[in-house]
């Protein structure tokens, strides 16, 4: 039997047909809406880990600018989240200004905030300021991207879950992965190729144009043409301006150095490590700084390194271990002394040994002491190098020396804790004796005795001495932002350096001078008797307690 045919009218036709979609279908716009999502995460890390890295630099104590950053990075991301929602109805045009209102911040907040540092000499409210911005800007992406996205997507049908959940979890996936990208490009990609200024610069170019780019290409048709028309002329401009800047980077990092540093800079590298800047004019002393601080000023470094080294040297000193002084002047002390058969430095940085070695000021003001022959350099984290050395040294040490920045620098904490002076004592010789500069004594007496618990929590019995004749203006304490004016050396600032001398056991070591050495310009057996008591009348009563890794003190 052959079933009759029927025909459909052609109304009936078009009306039965599925609606079609105003906008692209999900699948069509799901990969570039992640690869976006991923580059904006990994420029948002990037932004934050840069102004943890340049506060840090600029003001000091790590733990305490990474703490501020990234607590007022993730709340100003909430707020960012909420105020999102007042563009959601313009979900595209919204996104595409937060992209380029982040770039433009981001991109240029190093150089702002260096900027602030070098003309105003304070940089924490910007600081908080650009982490506010910031994560403002970086807390509307989610959101935004989250509208965009279910107005693209089809509706779920009868007995079918909704896809918000998948979506979500795309976008935080997309998100996250991004964000370990970005972390792990700054420290080995943009650091040491970029540096800081144009590192975040060209990460606020990579912003607008991913984020430009997303809202002009895959959601134009959500956009008038006016809308297309404005994100055009922003981004744009964003990326002229942080073009410019690129170019003229060079030449503000320059002004901005002089302004810190004064007109003298002779040279400025950046190592693996730090920033290194050596001043001084052609036959003046030079004058060395580490990230900012001033590490050896040559009017009057030589009475800072007597005092270290030369009231350890008193008694046997065949083998001496140096921890830090990569500058040389310490090793130079050390080879005043007959006798010395062997001197090993534990340097973390070798950009700094082959400054002093080939800078000619610098070179001059050591006495060339690395091209000694009795002299070794390891360039090695002293904490690690010590927990082996037990093993490799046949000999123990007759004198270590603890030429190290202030102990309130959160890079050197580890290096004054309870561990590392017990790492110290299983090197030293039943004879030997164990130097620590501790920090100022007269302006920061607390750290200064806190380091005297400390050795003696590790089995020291210690003796306190200073010296005094730190050039005025010049801070070396653990904060930048309590410089005076390097232009004019003007301005209150730390005058004494703080020493303890150390021995195994509960008898405190004596304080003298080798009888067989040469005499020191600064230190005579008055003088150093002098000295203990001066740093002997800081002493508070009641002893602060000891500083470990787990539990450090100095910045109490």
């Amino acid at each position: 039997m052959i079933e009759p045919t029927l025909t459909v009218p052609p109304e009936e036709r078009a009306r039965r047909a599925p609606a079609r979609r105003p906008v692209r279908p999900r699948e069509a716009v799901r990969f570039p809406v992640l690869a976006v999502v991923f580059v904006c995460a990994a420029c948002g890390l990037v932004y934050e880990l840069e102004l943890v890295a340049l506060s840090s630099y600029l003001i000091g104590d790590s733990v305490t600018q990474a703490s501020v950053v990234l607590s007022v990075m993730v709340f100003a991301m909430g707020v960012g989240s909420l105020l999102a929602k007042r563009l959601r109805c313009r979900a595209a045009v919204g996104f595409g200004l937060v992209e380029a209102a982040l770039a433009l911040v981001g991109g240029c907040s190093a150089m702002v905030l260096y900027a602030a540092f070098a003309w105003f000499g304070e940089s924490r409210y910007v600081v908080v300021a650009f982490s506010l911005a910031i994560g403002v800007l970086i807390g509307a992406e989610i959101p935004l991207l989250m509208s965009l996205m279910q107005r693209t997507g089809r509706k779920a049908g009868a007995g079918e879950p909704d896809d918000a959940a998948g979506t979500v979890a795309d976008l935080f996936a997309a998100d996250y992965v991004g964000a370990l990208v970005g972390g792990l490009a700054f420290p080995f990609l943009l650091l040491p190729w970029l540096g800081q200024l144009t590192g975040a610069l060209v990460t606020g170019a990579v912003n607008a144009v991913a984020g430009g780019g997303l809202v002009l290409w895959v959601f134009r048709r959500d956009l008038a043409a006016r809308s297309r028309a404005l994100l055009l002329a922003v981004n744009l401009g964003v990326l002229a301006v942080l073009a410019t800047a690129t170019v003229l980077v060079d030449d503000f990092e320059q002004a901005a150095r002089r302004t810190v540093y004064g007109e003298d800079v002779r040279v400025a590298v950046h190592t693996d490590l730090q920033e290194v800047v050596v001043t001084g004019g052609p036959e003046e002393p030079p004058d060395l700084f580490l990230d900012g601080r001033l590490r050896v000023s040559g009017r009057d470094e030589y009475r800072y390194h007597e005092a270290l080294v030369h009231p350890a040297m008193n008694g046997p000193h065949a083998r001496v271990l140096i921890v830090g002084g990569g500058d040389g002047m310490a090793v130079r002390e050390v080879l005043r002394h007959p006798g010395v058969r062997s001197v090993t430095v534990v340097e973390l940085d070798p950009g700094v040994v082959r400054l002093a070695r080939t800078d000619p000021a610098l070179a001059r003001l050591n006495a060339r002491a690395f091209l000694d022959p009795r002299v070794r350099v390891v360039h090695e984290d002293a904490f690690h190098w010590l927990r082996g050395a037990a093993d490799r040294v046949r000999e123990r040490y007759d004198v270590v020396l603890s030429d190290l920045p202030d102990p309130g620098i959160t890079s050197s904490t580890k290096l004054y804790s309870e561990e590392f002076y017990g790492l110290v004592a299983r090197v030293l010789g039943p004879s030997g004796r164990f130097a620590v500069h501790a920090g100022s004594v007269i302006d920061r007496p607390r750290t200064y005795w806190t380091v005297d618990a400390t050795l003696r929590a590790a089995g020291f019995a210690t003796r306190p001495y200073s010296a005094s004749g730190r050039t005025p203006g010049f801070a070396a304490g653990p904060d930048r932002a309590d410089r005076a004016d390097r232009a004019t050396g003007t301005g209150p600032g730390p005058c004494d350096w703080g020493f303890l001398l150390a021995v195994p056991g509960d008898r405190p070591p004596a304080l003298g001078l080798a009888p067989d050495a040469p005499r020191p310009r600064s230190l005579d057996a008055d003088a150093l008797a002098v000295a203990a008591v001066r740093a002997e009348r800081t002493r508070a009563a009641g002893a602060p307690p000891s500083s470990t890794l787990v539990h450090p003190r100095y910045g109490e």
